[in-house]
């Protein structure tokens, strides 16, 4: 495939920069519908939750977001919002059928709203914490208290629905253990990856300002320049729940003598054949694996001839990682929480939002983690140690990397979950849009407005089999996120809640439309939803 650089080859889009209506095609019940929605706390989601079988056993616990200065290594200590002074925040793990009851304080400044999306589990509508689709936005000093069962085991983690708070320190993991578990291993290693800026170099409100102004207001600049490393930007908009950014947001963009911009944090022609392209927007100081940069990694003590579970999540904002472990293969096992065959490859790339779990059973001595910034020249690592042996260097590129590469699309649903075969009942095209010339990235031309959630919905009926037709108009790679269900990539793909879909290109999925509320369709590209690129799936009363 031809990579294509989109600096080079703008697309002058249609839009708006910041929020608008949204619009998506349909060719069954039709979307910009005027008949009445479900209700993220009426009497469908209530009746839908009674179903999900649940343990009778409680959980309690209560995340703090509150600023912090948190240690990454190698003597950085940036200052972030974080879950209870830290990032990744601390673990959070169930059995199948367990009621989380998790109580958020906001103690963030400036009047800062806030709240909590429970990233992957399909829960009851109300619990989703995206405001102000399904509850009001969390106010500065003020709690609020998810309550949901989660009945499916995966992996999954946890971050704020509004503006570009994703991509602060405010994350955890959130494992859902199944206790009738048939994959065999040993031990387990959550693997949390992560790209950096806050506190570094600017905030993600700064990187979000600089993105907007787009590379049509950089008169003064060639646009064909490339730069070897990652890239962000900056903005004060889009608090998604009313948020007052205070003295948070810090635009670092600026004039410059030629009447362009400067660009702190946009990244210049980082390409992929891997993402069909363009690999990202946003040039990141620092690639994290758990929390750590990679001149001071992470370490996972093991055993030689160990079989080890990795459960791999990607929380970053803008950027893909192509990961391997050194001097071993990895047996893909699950994707999104879902299991699949079993495929053993080399590396694998895994999207903002996907999560993979892999199976490796350990050598003896020291090997590197690594999770190469796709297209970025920039990795993080981490560290597995099972015996004597020197520290890699912190750019280490393990050959791994450039052997049998696996993407979601090349797996296969296990039997048990795959889905039966069914009349489709509606399918909705769901048209990527927009492009970096005015950063108007939308669905069907037009940005979503955050305030009027109900506007233009795609609508959905309980009980469809519903076909949602990804077509991607942009230069650019999205990984689609779908709040509250999983969708099946094709008629035997693997079961996912977030998938890449490559420039140019259409990806089909399907799903059972089994969870009454209104859900959030968008990309998971943190700066791509904030500027538009989001619908609301809505179920019909």
């Amino acid at each position: 495939m031809k990579s294509i650089n989109r600096r080079s080859v703008l697309l002058a889009g249609m839009g708006v920069a910041g929020a608008g209506a949204l619009a998506a095609c349909s060719s069954g019940s039709g979307s910009g519908s005027s008949n009445a929605l479900v209700s993220p706390s009426g009497s469908a989601v209530a009746a839908a939750e009674k179903k999900r079988k649940g343990s009778g056993r409680q959980q309690k616990i209560t995340l703090t977001a509150a600023p912090a200065m948190i240690d990454l290594g190698g003597g950085i200590m940036p200052k972030t919002w974080a879950f209870d002074g830290r990032t990744p925040g601390k673990e959070v793990r169930l059995s199948v059928g367990d009621t989380l009851v998790a109580e958020l304080s906001n103690q963030l400044p400036n009047k800062t709203t806030t709240s909590i999306h429970w990233h992957g589990i399909a829960l009851r509508n109300d619990m989703d914490g995206v405001p102000p689709a399904v509850q009001t936005a969390v106010r500065a000093g003020s709690t609020f208290t998810y309550k949901f069962i989660a009945d499916a085991p995966g992996t999954y983690f946890f971050h704020p629905h509004v503006g570009v708070q994703l991509d602060r320190g405010l994350y955890a993991p959130l494992i859902v253990e199944d206790p009738k578990e048939t994959l065999d291993y040993d031990d387990e290693w959550v693997v949390l990856l992560d790209d950096w800026v806050d506190g570094v170099t600017g905030t993600p409100d700064a990187v979000f300002a600089e993105l907007k102004h787009g590379m049509g207001g950089m008169s003064g600049m060639d646009m064909g320049a490339s730069s070897p490393g990652p890239s962000s930007s900056d903005d004060s908009m889009g608090d998604m729940g009313g948020m007052d950014m205070g003295e948070s947001a810090s635009p670092s963009a600026s004039a410059s003598s030629s009447g362009g911009m400067s660009t702190k944090f946009m990244l210049m022609g980082a390409t992929s054949k891997l993402l069909g392209g363009d690999a990202g927007d946003v040039k990141y100081p620092h690639h994290l694996i758990n929390g750590r940069v990679a001149a001071d990694p992470d370490v996972y003590t093991g055993k030689p001839g160990k079989k080890v579970r990795l459960r791999i999540i990607n929380a970053g904002g803008d950027t893909a990682y192509r990961v391997a472990l050194g001097g071993h293969k990895l047996t893909i096992t699950h994707t999104d929480g879902f299991p699949v065959d079993h495929q053993q490859v080399d590396a694998l790339l895994i999207g903002m939002g996907e999560r993979y779990d892999v199976v490796a059973t350990l050598g003896d001595g020291v090997f590197p983690l690594v999770a190469l910034a796709e297209g970025k020249n920039a990795n993080g690592l981490a560290l597995v140690r099972t015996g004597s042996g020197s520290k890699p260097a912190a750019t280490v590129r393990p050959k791994e990397l450039d052997g049998i590469i696996m993407t979601a699309s090349q797996l296969r649903a296990a039997d048990d979950v795959r889905l039966k075969s069914a009349k489709t009942d509606v399918t909705h095209q769901i048209k990527l849009t927009g492009g970096m010339e005015k950063y108007n990235w939308a669905i069907s031309g037009r940005a979503f407005d955050m305030k009027d959630p109900e506007a233009s919905p795609v609508v959905i009926e309980e009980g469809q089999r519903v076909r949602l037709d990804f077509v991607n108009d942009t230069d650019m790679w999205h990984p689609m996120h779908l709040h509250g269900h999983t969708y099946q990539l094709g008629d035997s793909g693997p079961r996912k809640d977030t998938a890449i879909v490559l420039p140019k290109k259409k990806l089909s999925v399907l799903l059972d439309a089994d969870n009454p509320g209104q859900w959030m369709l968008h990309c998971h590209n943190a700066y791509h939803g904030e500027a538009g690129m989001m619908a609301n799936v809505a179920y019909q009363a």
